[in-house]
């Protein structure tokens, strides 16, 4: 199992964001995603927040209730970004996974360019299909 990359498993084509995309149209972009949420990028595509359902929802409800005025992705967005490498093991997420709040993860490169994310059901998944097929060799 030592052998299971993230990168092997994750999403190569994200929904992303960028900072200055409303929140109604981040909001519609997870909801036909059914993603949890996603990256925020810069125009070099180097990662520089997170946008979560969360976020949005708190913020949506706020102004349901105080009639705000537009809101961007950059008044919410996570700043602090918890990511992960192609070649980290995914074993050692999966961990990380019970550990940690995210339930989603940016992949980056070196330079923190996105590759794409990683979410706990591409982890499940990738276990499964490892302990699948370690089972059927057993047998």
């Amino acid at each position: 199992m030592d052998l299971l990359k993230v990168g092997d498993y994750m999403n190569n084509h994200p929904v992303t964001f960028t900072a200055d995309m409303t929140l109604e149209l981040a909001a519609d972009r997870l909801t036909i995603s059914n993603q949890t949420g996603g990256p925020v990028v810069d125009d070099h595509n180097k990662v520089i927040g997170f946008l979560s359902e969360q976020d949005c929802l708190s913020l949506m409800l706020k102004s349901t209730y105080h009639d705000q005025q537009v809101a961007h992705v950059r008044d919410i967005m996570q700043t602090e970004v918890l990511s992960v490498k192609p070649y980290d093991g995914i074993i050692d997420l999966a961990q990380m996974m019970l550990k940690l709040k995210p339930k989603l993860y940016p992949v980056v490169d070196d330079n923190n360019l996105l590759l794409g994310i990683i979410s706990r059901s591409h982890v499940l998944a990738a276990l499964d299909k490892e302990m699948n097929s370690h089972y059927r060799k057993a047998v």
